[in-house]
């Protein structure tokens, strides 16, 4: 179980975890635009794409995966904190997202595409097994990384979605239609074409604003008529905190270059993982992990998530789980709203290996 001085800290206390990583971390956040101008980029050839990655730093690797809608922005406090403290930190687009190539096909978006690009990328930077920090739909993948190549991976850190079993008697999108209805938002984005046209009645900014403060507790649903619940605002969604303009602004001009359909194309890919991952069926994942949520996630407040994960289902399929880490106040987008918090999360669980 956790420390006295983490569970402080995650209940919103000023207790630092370590006086070393305060002052850096704080440092890398109070100084942004300086610490922005030192993260280097380079596009990389891997599995037949071209990899654009944000990386900064030297010393072991640490890799980070981004979710959805996001890039590897998401990262930039993390990058800068953990580079600071003695660690190579590489954040790739992901293929399908910003500077990154976007294959147009859902069937380029498997499991196995996307664990064939971080493989050739961990290839690329020396080939020697990195700690993995990953959210969202990145978590899913570093999942299948964690699964298909543990020799890979020394630990990871999972944020938000927790390792799911395969059902080997249903497909996932069916599974979901049966759960949670036609308007489930992974069910709604299963069709080419059809989410991305509702997009086009949207301004980018208002989508990504609402996508990343959205606190309403899982499962997200989009209706038709208005999937975002966006056309009858009087005003522009205020910004939280945590977000700030140049944070925005970066987003929207790199979703406005390339559209979503590259992110929707992995929902699009679900059942073909399913299809192609029969052997993998009832398999462990032996790769030490900490698993970290807000209480306020959509993904933590889905029906049967809480169960699955305090019941004792989640440590029997990570035999090498070592601690859940509940970050009370906190939804979705923990490692952007709690910067601090998250990255001394990540620091504290890295260093044991």
């Amino acid at each position: 179980m956790f420390s006295k001085k983490f569970l402080s800290l995650y209940k919103g206390s000023e207790t630092p975890p370590t006086v070393d990583l305060l002052s850096i971390t704080t440092s890398a956040f109070v100084h942004f635009e300086h610490a922005m101008e030192s993260i280097e980029h380079r596009t990389l050839r891997v599995n037949g794409i071209d990899m654009h990655i944000a990386e900064k730093g030297e010393g072991p690797t640490i890799l980070f995966l981004h979710g959805f809608p996001e890039l590897w922005y998401t990262w930039r406090h993390q990058l800068q904190a953990l580079a600071a403290l003695g660690y190579h930190c590489v954040a790739p687009d992901l293929r399908g997202y910003g500077n990154t190539d976007a294959p147009p096909s859902p069937t380029s978006y498997t499991c196995l595409h996307v664990v064939g690009d971080l493989v050739a990328l961990i290839e690329s930077l020396g080939g020697e097994p990195v700690y993995l920090v990953a959210h969202d739909w990145g978590a899913m993948i570093g999942w299948y990384l964690c699964m298909f190549r543990p020799d890979k991976v020394k630990a990871y850190a999972c944020m938000s979605v927790p390792y799911r079993p395969r059902n080997p008697k249903m497909k996932p999108v069916e599974t979901m239609r049966a759960f949670f209805g036609e308007d489930y938002y992974m069910c709604r984005f299963q069709e080419s074409g059809v989410m991305e046209a509702e997009l086009k009645s949207y301004e980018t900014a208002e989508l990504l604003k609402k996508i990343l403060t959205d606190r309403k507790p899982g499962p997200p649903c989009l209706p038709k008529s208005d999937p975002f619940q966006l056309k009858g605002l009087n005003a522009p969604l205020p910004l939280p905190p945590w977000l700030s303009e140049e944070d925005l602004k970066y987003n929207v001009e790199k979703f406005d270059q390339t559209g979503f359909t590259g992110a929707f194309n992995y929902y699009r890919a679900l059942d073909l993982n399913w299809e192609l991952t029969a052997a993998w069926s009832g398999v462990q994942v032996n790769v030490p992990v900490i698993y970290v949520v807000g209480d306020e996630d959509m993904v933590y407040t889905t029906p049967g998530l809480k169960e699955y994960v305090h019941g004792g289902g989640f440590k029997k399929d990570v035999p090498l789980l070592e601690e859940v880490v509940v970050m009370e106040g906190v939804g979705h987008f923990l490692n952007q709203e709690k910067p601090l918090e998250s990255t001394a999360i990540i620091y504290d669980f890295i260093k044991k290996f």
